[in-house]
C-alpha cells in the first residue's frame, strides 16, 4: 500500500549512539531498548504507556468477517488487512509514514512454534530478547514483543476472546516489524495473543512492514534461487520428473514471493539531545533499569 504522509508518524523509532533505541508514541516513550554489543540480542524496558492505534474490535465484526472464510484463509486475511489499513491510515498515533508498506501474514516463517509458549510464561516489562537462536537464556528466545504487559488468561476481555477463538471467529493479531529490534512488536491484539495461547493455539498474525521497493535489490536476492532452480530442474529425468519439477516450481514461487514481500529497514529518527538525553529519559521513565550493553 502506498502512503503519502506524514513525514514523521506519531508512533516511531528514535535512536541515539551506542545502539540506543526508543519507541515513541507522540511525546510518550513506550519502549526503551539497547542492542547488545555482541549482536546477539537486546535489552528492553516497557513504560506501560502504549495505546493501540486501532479502535477496539467488536464481536459482531469478528463474526461478520468469519462468514467470508475461516481464520487463516486468504479472504479472511484480506478483509482483516483492509480493516487494519483503514484504521492505521486514520490513526494519529500509528506508525505509517510516507512510502510503500506491506500488511501480510508470516510469509517469512518468522514465528517458531516452540517459542510461542514462552511468551505467555515469560514476558517481563524489563527483559531481554535473544537473536539468531542463541538462547541465552532459553526463555528469552521469543519471536514477538508485546508493547504492554499481557493480561491474565482469566481477565474478562481475554475470556471473551477465548470464547471467540473456540467459536472460530477471533480476529488476527496486528504486528509491526521493527528492524532495529529484529522483531515484530504487537500493534494491536495483546489480549488476543493471551487468549489463543491460553487455549493452546497459535495466533494468526498480520505483520506490517515497510516494503522493499529497490528493483536492483530484489533482482540480486532472486538471482541465486532462480539459478539453483534451473540447475536442479535441468538434471531431472525419468517418469517422476514432471512431479518433481512441479514441486520445485512451487518452492521457487514461495521463495520469490518472500523476497518480493521482504521487510525493508525501519526508519529511525534521531532522539533529540542524543545519548545524554536518552539516558536521562530512560532513568526517568524506567528508573533502575541498567541494560548491560556489553553482554
Amino acid at each position: 500500500m502506498r502512503v503519502e504522509g506524514p513525514v514523521k508518524p506519531g508512533l516511531r523509532v528514535e535512536c541515539a549512539d551506542g545502539r540506543r533505541l526508543v519507541l515513541m508514541q507522540g511525546a510518550a516513550p513506550v519502549l526503551f531498548a539497547r542492542q547488545r554489543a555482541t549482536h546477539r540480542g537486546l535489552h528492553y524496558a516497557r513504560t506501560g504507556r502504549y495505546v493501540s492505534p486501532l479502535a477496539p474490535l467488536r464481536a459482531e465484526r469478528a463474526r461478520a468477517v468469519a462468514e467470508f472464510g475461516a481464520p487463516g484463509s486468504t479472504e479472511w486475511r484480506r478483509r482483516w488487512a483492509a480493516h487494519a489499513e483503514a484504521e492505521l491510515r486514520g490513526a494519529a498515533a500509528g506508525p505509517l509514514h510516507a512510502g510503500e508498506w506491506l500488511l501480510l501474514p508470516d510469509v517469512h516463517r518468522w514465528f517458531n512454534a516452540v517459542n510461542w509458549p514462552k511468551l505467555l510464561a515469560h514476558d517481563p516489562d524489563r527483559g531481554h530478547l535473544t537473536w539468531f537462536g542463541y538462547g541465552d537464556p532459553e526463555e528469552d528466545a521469543r519471536d514477538l514483543l508485546p508493547l504492554r504487559a499481557l493480561s491474565a488468561p482469566e481477565a474478562p476481555r481475554v475470556k471473551a476472546y477465548r470464547r471467540q477463538y473456540r467459536e472460530g471467529v477471533l480476529p488476527p493479531v496486528f504486528a509491526w516489524w521493527i528492524s532495529g529490534l529484529h522483531s515484530p512488536v504487537v500493534l494491536d491484539g495483546h489480549d488476543r495473543v493471551t487468549a489463543v495461547l491460553a487455549e493452546g493455539g497459535r495466533p494468526e498474525v498480520l505483520i506490517l512492514s515497510r516494503a522493499v521497493v529497490d528493483p536492483t535489490a530484489v533482482a540480486l536476492l532472486s538471482a541465486r534461487p532462480v539459478e539453483e532452480y534451473e540447475r536442479r530442474v535441468a538434471a531431472l529425468e525419468g517418469p517422476l520428473a514432471a512431479a518433481r519439477i512441479a514441486h520445485r516450481s512451487r518452492a521457487l514461487a514461495d521463495e520469490l514471493t518472500a523476497i518480493v514481500s521482504g521487510y525493508d529497514r525501519t526508519v529511525a529518527w534521531p532522539f533529540p539531545g542524543g545519548v545524554p538525553a536518552w539516558d536521562a529519559a530512560a532513568a526517568m521513565h524506567v528508573p533502575g533499569w541498567a541494560p548491560d550493553a556489553a553482554r
